[in-house]
């Protein structure tokens, strides 16, 4: 089931689960449905309390299809898209292994997440292949985005510590 989200192009999924004495098996993605090739597929582990974002690629920018494997994450998007009506502005969903839901983040938004449990496994199917000279970071806690992010001291990489406000982000681009 797709959920229209308020963001042009940003949809909820909720994904068929079926279970039963063994177990359950999930459908997580399906192509035709979101009309969109996803040549590149990575997996995070996160522990409970890890930030991961807020990060986007300026060239080649990616869409990223989100999944949690197992856990549950706080995952927020943040559309950059300059003609959008909701340019500046943020969604946040909870998405986990219990809830089912997926979601569908297009390109030009920057993309973050929180580890709520104790493993947090992520899997991203991705409209393109990462561009390290592409990469750019917005700080998770940047005042202009007042993102409600459920840790007061999260835990953050070296590189996610040095990522630019939204204002400096803005200003590199131009």
């Amino acid at each position: 089931m797709i959920k229209k989200t308020g963001f042009k192009d940003l949809i909820l999924i909720k994904n068929k689960c079926f279970k039963d004495s063994r177990g359950h098996f999930k459908e997580l993605l399906r192509e035709s449905k979101l009309k969109t090739r996803f040549p590149f597929l990575v997996m995070s582990y996160s522990k409970r309390g890890v930030i991961r974002g807020l990060h986007l690629q300026k060239r080649k920018s990616q869409g990223k299809f989100i999944s949690v494997l197992k856990g549950k994450i706080l995952d927020v998007a943040v559309d950059l898209r300059k003609k959008s009506k909701t340019y500046g502005k943020h969604f946040r969903s909870i998405l986990s292994e219990k809830n089912s839901k997926s979601i569908y983040i297009p390109p030009g938004f920057a993309h973050g997440f929180c580890g709520l449990e104790k493993e947090n496994y992520v899997i991203y199917s991705c409209t393109n292949y990462r561009d390290k000279k592409s990469e750019n970071g917005i700080m998770y806690n940047d005042k202009d985005l007042n993102i409600k992010w459920p840790f007061k001291n999260p835990i953050l990489s070296k590189k996610d510590k040095n990522n630019l406000s939204l204002k400096e982000y803005l200003k590199k681009i131009k």
